[in-house]
C-alpha cells in the first residue's frame, strides 16, 4: 500500500508506518500544490493521505478522489505529538479503502 504525508507533516514520521511505501508530498516534488490540484496527484499514484489539517474535509469533497484519506487530531504536527497516533494510524491503514475518509482522534 502506498502512503503520501501531507507536507504539513514531519516527514520522520514515514519510518513508523513500518510495512507501507511511504513518500512525503516534497519527495514528490508536490511542494506548495494546493489541496483540490494535490488531492488528484494522490489519487492518481497512492492508496492513502495522511493529513493534520482538519480544514481539508471542509474544502474538498473528499470521497469523490479515488484515496482514502486521514486525517490526524493531533494537538501539533511536531513528531512528539504524532507518535502516539502511529498504532491506531497502522491499525487504520490494514483496512481502510480508497474513497474513505477517516478522523483518528
Amino acid at each position: 500500500m502506498k502512503v503520501l504525508l501531507d507536507e504539513c507533516l514531519d516527514r520522520r514520521l514515514a519510518k513508523d508506518l513500518i510495512g507501507f511505501e511511504v513518500k512525503t508530498v516534497p519527495q514528490m516534488g508536490w511542494a506548495g500544490v494546493k489541496n483540490g490540484s494535490l488531492m488528484i496527484l494522490a489519487e492518481a499514484e497512492f492508496d492513502v493521505f495522511i493529513t493534520v489539517d482538519r480544514n481539508l474535509s471542509f474544502q474538498q469533497n473528499l470521497p469523490k478522489f479515488d484515496v482514502a484519506v486521514l486525517v490526524i487530531y493531533a494537538k501539533s504536527n511536531r513528531l512528539a505529538d504524532l507518535q502516539p497516533f502511529v498504532p491506531k494510524i497502522l491499525e487504520v491503514l490494514s483496512n481502510v479503502k480508497k474513497g474513505e475518509v477517516i478522523f483518528i482522534d
